[in-house]
């Protein structure tokens, strides 16, 4: 069995003990490229969170394809992934492309706004949409005003810190008052590439489930 099809198997029994199974939703990752972050892709970290993050998508997309973005003080939508071509996806979209902006420092709300241009205006519809966002620390304090006007959006945002830097703001996410639903999660997983699938996508799915039906209870999503 490929290494694709095992997480498969995985994430659908994540699914089935989250009650998630049936459940169609469009699935983006927004990459972190900033400077820190350099050693991660050069050791092939990247790659693996995004082959492991597809897994997910194959089971939640009617299409099997995950969206993708990276960002720094710039950002890049690229191509989005299937199990037809993930297979180098990094080196080949990524790294090897000229024309992405790299190991700059980082910037979310652009890389966010535009996130929510593509589900909410050019590729609209009433299927939920997961963004599992991974950033390596230092987010910027704005970052929580467009969590925060984002709220009325079908969009759940599930960031991922990675490494031992500053996730001050993203802690701070459970926190925040004053929002139709809570939209947004966080995790910390130290060195990704030591957690097992198992653990991986049982917390990457863990708060999903709640703001599905938070969102359908405040008709964000039709039901």
């Amino acid at each position: 069995m490929s290494t694709i099809d095992l997480r498969k198997k995985i994430v659908q029994f994540t699914l089935e003990k989250k009650q998630l199974t049936g459940v169609t939703a469009r699935v983006g990752v927004v990459l972190d490229i900033s400077g820190s972050m350099r050693d991660l892709y050069a050791r092939g970290i990247v790659q693996e969170v995004v082959e492991r993050i597809l897994a997910v998508a194959c089971k939640f997309d009617d299409n099997g394809s995950l969206d993708v973005w990276v960002y720094d003080n710039e950002f890049s939508r690229l191509p989005p992934v299937t199990e037809r071509d993930f297979e180098q996806y990094v080196q080949r979209h990524i790294l090897k492309n000229p024309s992405i902006h790299k190991f700059g420092r980082n910037n979310e709300p652009p890389v966010m706004e535009d996130v929510i241009r593509k589900y909410t205006k050019e590729d609209k519809d009433s299927t939920p949409v997961f963004i599992i966002f991974i950033n390596d620390g230092g987010v910027l304090k704005l970052t929580k005003k467009v969590i925060m006007k984002a709220a009325v959006q079908p969009i759940f945002w599930q960031f991922v810190g990675i490494g031992n830097s500053d996730f001050e703001v993203l802690e701070g996410l459970d926190n925040m008052t004053g929002r139709v639903v809570d939209n947004a999660d966080f995790v910390h997983l130290d060195r990704i590439e030591r957690v097992s699938d198992d653990e991986l996508y049982d917390r990457l799915l863990n708060e999903f489930p709640h703001w599905l039906k938070a969102a359908k209870d405040k008709r964000i999503l039709s039901t």
